[in-house]
């Protein structure tokens, strides 16, 4: 996955020497990819707290990328969050951090161009580079615009989810007595059930089914019209 691309910036220093001198400095920013899944965290987050608001990512230029408006959130709060996020990238900072000292008195700050000293903008590091930031705007509050840009900005902090293993004793008993392997049921679940015969057709309307033949030879029939048939409970994953 790319989700930042590299700059090379290159000066030459002419001298006297008989070779010239070059001073090479190389930085990381931003790519759409990442922008992307800076916003899907974002947006993953204010689902979860059920709010809305406007998302803007820029790269390490301020240079708007990407832009989501969750459905109901205000105008306004593109234009503001997008302000968000360039003054964090621009002073390297929480937007928190400035809105926390023009309120101790130092009201002079906002007269800065392009300044938007409101909580809510947070910078987006990936190895210990600032490749961009990202400004939210319209939650349910500053605290929350907050809350969804850190999410987003730490999309890549999480690294992919871990893969989990399950001892082959565990895996024969729930197959064992048709239980249930793993549980996360706001997610996901994994159930181990098992055929021995000919039994009862089901209909499974979000389920995922992973058959295996452990012994002997089996007849997987699908599609047509169920009769007498089962209807499982919904879930992700059934095996």
């Amino acid at each position: 996955m790319n989700i930042v691309r590299s700059r090379f910036a290159v000066a030459t220093l002419l001298s006297l020497a008989p070779l010239a001198q070059a001073q090479v400095a190389e930085t990381k920013s931003l790519t759409m990819e990442g922008a992307r899944q800076v916003i899907a965290a974002a947006v993953a987050e204010a689902n979860s707290k059920k709010t809305t608001g406007v998302i803007a990512v820029v790269d390490n230029g301020g240079n708007l990328i990407a832009l989501e408006r969750i459905d109901g959130t205000f105008a306004a709060g593109a234009n503001i969050s997008i302000g968000k996020a360039r003054t964090a990238l621009l002073f390297q900072k929480p937007t928190k951090v400035f809105e926390d000292i023009v309120n101790k008195g130092r009201t002079a700050m906002v007269a800065l161009d392009g300044f938007t000293p409101l909580q809510g903008g947070v910078p987006i590091s990936v190895g210990g580079q600032i490749v961009g930031a990202v400004g939210v705007s319209g939650a349910a509050s500053a605290q929350q615009d907050e809350e969804l840009a850190i999410a987003g900005a730490n999309a890549f902090e999480s690294g992919p989810p871990a893969v989990s293993y399950f001892p082959k004793d565990q895996v024969k008993a729930a197959f064992a007595k048709g239980s249930v392997l793993f549980d996360h049921s706001d997610k996901y679940m994994v159930h181990a059930s098992r055929r021995e015969q000919s039994g009862m057709s089901e209909i499974h309307t979000k389920d995922a089914d992973i058959v295996y033949v452990l012994d002997g030879t089996a007849t997987l029939v699908t599609g047509g019209t169920a009769v007498n048939h089962g209807v499982r409970e919904p879930r992700l994953f059934h095996t």
